[in-house]
């Protein structure tokens, strides 16, 4: 078997081969250029987006040559593939910007460099000189309306409704595949699952136009987690590769924070790491967890991936204060960034009595519980025990002069904002 279709296969990243054969040929006898497409549908790329693209690098880094397309034009329609309903159409200006935001992404996951690295096209630049009659003629012609509906993209809105708009959203993807081998020689197409449909319609079209053609196409697995729950979604919404929306420090705690049951899973999927190194990692999840060394190495590496080493070394400088509970070895803003999703409480400085404080902003239940939990040495502020009931907060206390940081018991933080 090829060398990199074997990677492959190891890391459970293979889950549809138009043949398996030809593919292999294909990649032992050229440079192949292949493609994978994302349409714009925000300024940035979330990690459910990750694995088709790293796959594609993983294919650079054995010498073959990727194809980066940005759907400037399909993302003004709308992949239907198993959505429930239509997407909200945006303007042609927040699509153009969104292009823009994923463009700088795909330059940190790529090797654009020389006259062999990637290339990065956008598929408005040819979607839109096509006239509507030239649609239809062109590529209408040779499209059946049987062979579009027997796909399960389709089938499944045709309950709910699927506007024409988006039921011809497939052939302007078939289309983007035939320009790409047409313009670049490129030779495969790679996407999720929820893609095949698309794949193959690109495929059929190209051989109904051009007779036979060399092209083929290969899917990737949907990710789950091993509880079966969707993978990439947290309580406060998708994790996102732009650090405006995701911030480095988050981004490296939801990879740190994965099970024992995923991390080896995800160490294949999203990493480069050998499979010497994954299989050692994998035995210290067994006989070692309580290290988290397959954690640790899973959020070191796609850290420093996407965001690079610098914002790495920021991300682990957060943990590692607040695992220590040395909050004020950190800027004002590391500490926001850090605490932004912790329960907080806006308080009037009126009486700035400790125990005052614990109950009005709800860190303590009652005052007898709050008197408690100081004895008891169980808060903390900015870091630093706190064990006088008596004790006032004081403007030391305001980090930034606006906030303070309280933690109850060993995990509980709260942060306390301060309004006139």
């Amino acid at each position: 078997m090829n060398e990199l279709l074997d990677d492959l296969k190891y890391r459970g990243i293979i889950y549809q081969m138009t043949d398996e054969e030809k593919i292999s040929e294909l990649l032992d006898k050229e440079q192949l250029s292949l493609y994978c497409g994302a349409d714009p549908t925000a300024d940035s790329l979330h990690i459910g987006h990750l694995v088709p693209f790293l796959t594609m690098r993983r294919f650079q880094n054995y010498g073959h040559r990727p194809i980066v397309l940005i759907g400037g034009g399909t993302g003004m329609i709308g992949d239907p593939s198993f959505k429930s309903e239509e997407r909200k159409l945006q303007t042609e200006e927040q699509i153009d910007e969104n292009v823009q935001g994923i463009k700088k992404q795909m330059e940190q996951i790529f090797d654009f460099s020389d006259e062999n690295g990637a290339i990065l096209v956008n598929n408005k630049d040819w979607l839109k000189d096509i006239s509507l009659i030239s649609f239809l003629r062109d590529y209408g012609k040779h499209v059946s309306l049987n062979y579009m509906l027997g796909k399960d993209a389709i089938q499944s809105r045709l309950e709910t409704g699927i506007s024409y708009t988006e039921f011809t959203y497939t052939i302007l993807q078939a289309i983007d595949f035939g320009h790409l081998n047409k313009e670049f020689n490129c030779k495969m197409q790679i996407g999720g699952s929820d893609q095949w449909g698309n794949i193959t319609s690109g495929l059929d079209l190209m051989r109904r136009m051009y007779g036979e053609t060399e092209a083929e196409g290969m899917t990737i697995p949907l990710i789950t987690k091993a509880d079966g729950k969707k993978f990439g979604k947290t309580e406060s919404g998708n994790i996102w590769l732009d650090k405006k929306r995701t911030s480095p420090y988050e981004f490296y705690q939801f990879w740190i924070n994965q099970s024992d049951a995923d991390v080896i899973k995800f160490l294949k999927l999203f990493t480069f790491l050998s499979r010497e190194e994954i299989e050692s990692l994998a035995e210290s999840v067994k006989n070692e967890p309580h290290l988290r060394k397959a954690q640790k190495r899973l959020a070191e590496e796609i850290t420093a991936f996407i965001h690079g080493d610098a914002a790495l070394e920021e991300a682990q400088k957060i943990t590692e204060a607040l695992f220590n509970g040395e909050i004020k070895a950190l800027s004002t803003e590391q500490i926001k960034d850090a605490f932004k999703d912790v329960p907080s409480a806006s308080y009037t400085e009126e009486d700035m009595n400790l125990v005052k404080v614990l109950v009005d902003t709800g860190v303590s239940p009652s005052r007898r519980q709050a008197r408690e939990d100081i004895t008891n040495g169980a808060i903390y502020i900015n870091g630093e025990r706190q064990q006088d009931v008596n004790y006032e907060l004081q403007d030391s206390d305001k980090l930034d002069g606006a906030f303070t940081v309280v933690r109850r018991g060993k995990k509980k933080y709260h942060m306390i904002q301060y309004t006139d």
